[in-house]
């Protein structure tokens, strides 16, 4: 929705007064509000602005509309019976340079065809424009207001084949409940944006269709920038994104080419591209725009390692220091320099200013104790990846034939002394013993990313804490391992916690490479393939099969906005070979490649917190605890904030949902959402679509799940682990991307050297200041909430417009006054001090999942809290 259903009328008159039945041939007059929006002459998203139409063309009737009728259907045509056509005209004196434009147009009607439904546009301008909506006025207190969100490009008819564009009304309608008259363009609508799988993709295709990951490399630029393909294999399967049809690679016809100039963008449906009006909000490009002019600076920049904290320090002091040539370099093009403004200086000659992040502004060395590091992995950036040890020693599902051992080599000697006097096997029993467990996420591809550069150098990591009497975490014992090969047999350090000595400096340096695996495993799974990638067919499936006057497009249709945007600017300069993703954590060209293994376990219905947090033993079932569910830590900020939220979520669904399906026989009935979820499990998913973990969509309840869990991902989620990205990740000693070395080896140059000074040791093995700072700045970017904001249980302007069907303006009052409660609730925890982990020594309080409803929260920016509606960032 996204603030483009603002200042639009809302009707006072809830059902049309006559229909077709009438039959009296009366004609009126019909008054009408249409609302377009104007885009910058210099639109820094590279589409077309309206105001670039010549003014030859900006004046004159070029822009023509009509009224289909619901039910009178045109006998020759199969369609609903047309009215007469109408057409607009503007100039540039109509409005502002920018934003929206409104016009009065009238439509002849005869109440003989009853009530509109449809809406058919014709733009005969040589450019396109945007079309938010229509609205159909009162008239004589007779007719009641009709509404018709378009918010859509509309590009010159001929593009289109000469057919005009059409645009159903508000009101919904499940499939065997479609109108008469608009039976035909319903089909005919799916048909167009399903296209017919062939072809490269132009600007104005309104065609959602699927492809592999086969973009993400360069072999026609450089052989070493190659990448496997992604997706269409058992041995790497991935989710599909939208497919663009670009020619292949010349030296390699897997492979997909890349467009001719680096500034073009990969293409999306237009009407996943919206015309963001605030410059500095439009995030994708910040991020495009930031990667391309800023990083390069960097890089001539620093030198190879910090040398101590205070190096790290100042960077928050001093910003990172210009020259001549970098401020030349950046405003060679105003636009990208705007476009970072958010990051960029005019004092002290600082080309780059970066804020002191909260885990490094109330207490410096917060990050540094065991207590802190512990906490974190329950409220943190990466909550969702801790488990409840079920027995112990814990073992990996590992071939031992390649990798060494699959026991754990973390002993009851190693950690008993660190558990308060409870045994190993009691705290096992008791649920208190809890494991970051990376072996099988990382171990198959350490020898190959410890080959690629003497500058990366990796363990696969266990990370074992104990829950104290307080409830408070400790860490307790690392493990770091490296499998065998050719020339060295498979490594096992444990190493337990100590502060002082030879001990303390190894516990540092173990924490380090536990935080390196973390950061990792965050980034490439948590993040970006359990938000953005799955959640790209699941778009691309609801606007091929659900038609636009369905409910369920509806419901779903705010979770998906930005998000294949943001995706496609990701695999351009984030994820893809040599991008930020790859330059700057250790698993470098393997990234990408390592998230695809974890993607062969993924189940849709493990992604619901409920089930995930049952699966991963951080809570069992229990038919009298709220939810259903008893944590086994009761102060899990992720966990018990989320399952509120999950709860209401589930709720609003459920109530959404009853009122279009009054029985299970209703949900196989509906030929569109059977469709729909074939299409998902067979071709989104299609590498999976043989694996458990699919709900059958064969009943209510099963639709609910399924739908809660799909907003559930694109919501709280995804917030969950990217708007603290910066908080937490933005102090890179609290947790370091790359790590460079391996422990050194007793009595080698290295160990004396971190006997001498172990922190400065620490810093050496871990991102280097070009590695760190380019980080930090593009998570600075990530996590910063849009002033246009629109978060769960809100929707900006007026009512949206599925509230036009009675029922549900209620249900979504109820779900908006559920999260407010939940606020209340993330409040008044946050204030209690015995619970511990919700701030811990660095003093950052929990409200990852604070769902802002209220426009108080709507400053934008790093709040650390509000929970968007979809995968916009």
């Amino acid at each position: 929705m996204k603030g483009f259903l603002d200042n639009i009328p809302v009707p006072s008159v809830p059902t049309w007064p006559f229909n077709s039945k009438d039959g009296d041939g009366h004609e009126f007059d019909i008054k009408a509000e249409i609302v377009l929006q104007k885009t910058y002459l210099a639109d820094v998203t590279d589409y077309s602005a309206t105001l670039s139409d010549t003014l030859f063309e900006l004046i004159g009737k070029k822009v023509f509309l009509q009224l289909v009728s619901s039910d009178q259907i045109d006998q020759d045509t199969g369609v609903g019976k047309k009215g007469e056509e109408t057409s607009i005209s503007w100039n540039p004196l109509d409005g502002p340079i920018a934003g929206d434009t409104k016009y009065s147009i009238t439509f002849k009607w005869k109440s003989e065809l009853g009530v509109p439904g449809a809406l058919l546009v014709t733009n005969t301008h040589a450019r396109e424009f945007f079309l938010k909506s229509l609205t159909l006025s009162a008239v004589s207190g007779k007719l009641p207001a009709l509404r018709f969100f378009c918010n859509s490009w509309i590009y010159p008819y001929y593009l289109y084949n000469k057919t005009a564009r059409v645009f159903f009304s508000t009101e919904s309608h499940l499939p065997d409940a479609t109108p008469a008259g608009l039976i035909t363009l319903r089909e005919q609508e799916l048909t167009t944006l399903r296209g017919n799988g062939t072809g490269e993709r132009q600007l104005w295709d309104r065609v959602y269709d699927y492809d592999v990951y086969n973009d993400l490399g360069k072999p026609d630029t450089n052989p070493d920038l190659s990448r496997e393909v992604l997706g269409g294999s058992q041995d790497l399967p991935y989710p599909r994104r939208c497919r663009t049809g670009r020619a292949p690679a010349k030296t390699d016809r897997k492979f997909e080419s890349l467009p001719l100039l680096p500034t073009t963008q990969f293409f999306i449906p237009p009407d996943e591209k919206f015309p963001h009006i605030n410059l500095s909000d439009y995030r994708a490009n910040l991020v495009r725009a930031f990667a391309k002019k800023v990083v390069p600076t960097l890089k001539s920049i620093f030198g190879d390692k910090f040398n101590s904290l205070e190096d790290v320090k100042a960077i928050y002091s001093k910003g990172i220091p210009s020259s001549i040539n970098s401020v030349m370099e950046l405003s060679r093009d105003l636009i990208p320099l705007q476009m970072v403004k958010g990051l960029l200086s005019t004092q002290d000659q600082a080309l780059i200013n970066y804020r002191r992040p909260q885990v490094f502004e109330a207490e410096e060395r917060a990050w540094k104790t065991d207590e802190e590091f512990a906490r974190q992995a329950l409220s943190g950036l990466n909550p969702m990846a801790i488990q409840c040890v079920q027995t112990f020693p814990t073992s990996s599902s590992l071939d031992a034939d390649l990798y060494g051992p699959q026991q754990s080599s973390v002993t009851t000697d190693h950690i008993e002394k660190y558990l308060d006097g409870v045994s190993v096997e009691q705290a096992v029993e008791d649920k208190r013993l809890f494991v970051l467990d990376y072996y099988d996420a990382y171990m198959p591809y350490i020898e190959r990313i410890n080959k690629q550069s003497d500058e990366l150098k990796m363990y696969a990591s266990r990370t074992f804490f104990f829950l104290t009497d307080e409830g408070t975490m400790r860490a307790v014992a690392i493990e770091l391992c490296l499998p065998h090969t050719s020339v060295s047999q498979a490594v096992r350090n444990v190493y337990t916690s100590a502060e002082q000595g030879e001990e303390g400096a190894l516990w540092l340096l173990a924490k380090a490479h536990s935080r390196v695996n973390d950061s990792g495993y965050h980034q490439l799974i948590s993040h970006w393939l359990r938000t953005h990638a799955v959640i790209e067919p699941f778009i691309i499936a609801t606007h091929r099969q659900l038609s636009k006057m369905h409910p369920l497009h509806k419901l779903l249709l705010p979770h998906y906005f930005d998000t294949m945007d943001i995706n496609q600017s990701a695999r351009q300069i984030l994820i893809n070979a040599d991008g930020v993703i790859e330059s700057g954590f250790t698993p470098y060209r393997y990234a990408i490649e390592l998230s695809s293994k974890a993607y062969k376990y993924w189940k849709l219905n493990e992604q619901g917190l409920p089930a995930d947090l049952v699966k991963r033993g951080m809570a069992v079932p229990n038919s009298t605890a709220p939810h259903g569910l008893k944590l086994v830590i009761e102060d899990y900020p992720y966990a018990v904030d989320g399952l509120e939220i999950w709860s209401a979520l589930k709720q609003w669904v459920s109530d959404y949902m009853s009122l279009y399906y009054k029985s299970d026989d209703s949900i196989k009935r509906d030929k569109e959402v059977q469709a729909w979820w074939t299409e998902i499990v067979n071709v989104g998913h299609a590498d999976l679509k043989n694996e458990s973990g699919w709900y059958q969509m064969e009943s209510v309840e099963e639709a609910v799940e399924a739908i809660t869990t799909i907003i559930w991902i694109a919501s709280a989620h995804h917030a969950a682990v990217n708007f603290g990205q910066y908080a937490y990740g933005g102090y890179m000693p609290n947790l370091p991307t790359v790590s460079r070395r391996l422990i050194p080896e007793k009595h080698s140059f290295e160990h004396a050297q971190m006997l001498k000074d172990p922190e400065a040791f620490m810093l050496s093995n871990v991102s280097n200041p070009t590695q760190a700072t380019t980080v930090m700045a593009v998570l600075e970017l990530l996590s910063k909430h849009s002033t246009d904001e629109v978060y769960l249980g809100q929707v900006k302007g007026s009512t949206p417009e599925w509230t036009d069907d009675e029922g549900i303006e209620e249900a979504f009052k109820r779900f908006s006054s559920s999260l407010v409660s939940v606020e209340n609730n993330v409040t008044e925890r946050n204030k209690n001090p015995v619970l511990k982990n919700r701030y811990g020594p660095s003093q950052v309080p929990y409200t990852l999942l604070y769902p802002s409803t209220s426009d108080l929260s709507k400053e934008g920016g790093l709040t650390g809290r509000g929970i968007p509606n979809s995968v916009s960032i």
